[in-house]
């Protein structure tokens, strides 16, 4: 997934060119310790500096045209990406992604509960940012290591924001724009899917409000998901891979309070439109 996700990030800045370099950096974030956050920067890193090599290069003859996309743009990007994410990128952010899983995985050691909370609020601090797939790669990852909590854990946490959203927007109308009220029930949709993303729309309105009310339901959520001993083997699917759950009824009602608990705290914190 990671040389994928960097390779397309890299071809959106620098077209086809850059496909090869964004590969190569995400493969060596995903052998080396960076992960996610070092292949998210590979691909940003990979299309601008072919797109810099583009610059460098034009003032070859013209002869030499054909040669620019299939060899000169591989070969220089690929050289500059293996030691830019050997000696820069790699170091700190390995670093900073090995605190972050070692520290979910003491707090798996030493709280169950608290893990809940922290990752699945960590799915509605940036809705499909690092920290959501920092949180979704560790649930990943516990389900090939045997532990299937965590993950139902981090998918009930990705749910809740756009269904909180969704239920506000009928609950407290006055708190939304006309726009917001008719495509806020979409969010249940959304939220159902375990597609987190529906909620950026309205976070990015109002984020001091909306993000704190989501990650506080998104908490409540996980944090029952956990007490309830739920399980979940797939790693994505929202309703449709309910039937794969483990205790899916007392799931579903973790969903329903998390959810209650977003769309409440919507209500009170967010101000009348005018």
């Amino acid at each position: 997934m990671l040389p994928i996700l960097a390779a397309f990030i890299a071809e959106s800045i620098a077209d086809r060119p850059g496909l090869v370099a964004g590969f190569v950096g995400g493969a060596l974030a995903a052998g080396g310790t960076s992960g996610f956050l070092g292949a998210l920067a590979a691909g940003f890193i990979a299309g601008y500096l072919v797109e810099g090599l583009k610059k460098v290069f034009d003032g070859l003859p013209k002869s030499l045209d054909g040669i620019k996309p299939m060899l000169l743009y591989p070969v220089f990007g690929t050289l500059l990406m293996g030691l830019i994410m050997n000696f820069i990128i790699e170091p700190p952010v390995g670093a900073l992604n090995t605190m972050l899983n070692n520290g979910l995985a003491s707090m798996n050691e030493g709280s169950a509960v608290i893990l809940g909370i922290v990752v699945a609020a960590m799915m509605a601090i940036d809705m499909g940012g690092p920290f959501n797939k920092a949180a979704y790669l560790f649930g990943t990852a516990s389900i090939a290591a045997g532990n299937y909590g965590i993950m139902a854990a981090v998918m009930i946490g990705g749910m809740v924001p756009p269904c909180a959203i969704a239920l506000a927007t009928l609950l407290f109308k006055k708190k939304f724009t006309e726009d917001e009220r008719k495509t806020g029930p979409t969010n249940f949709i959304m939220g159902l899917s375990f597609i987190t993303e529906g909620a950026i729309p309205f976070a990015a309105s109002d984020p001091l409000r909306v993000i704190p009310a989501c990650m506080a339901g998104s908490g409540v959520a996980g944090a029952l998901s956990m007490v309830f001993g739920c399980t979940l083997m797939a790693p994505h699917g929202g309703i449709f891979v309910f039937p794969v759950v483990g205790n899916a009824l007392l799931y579903v009602a973790a969903l329903a309070a998390g959810t209650a608990a977003g769309a409440i705290l919507l209500g009170v914190l967010k101000k009348n439109v005018e």
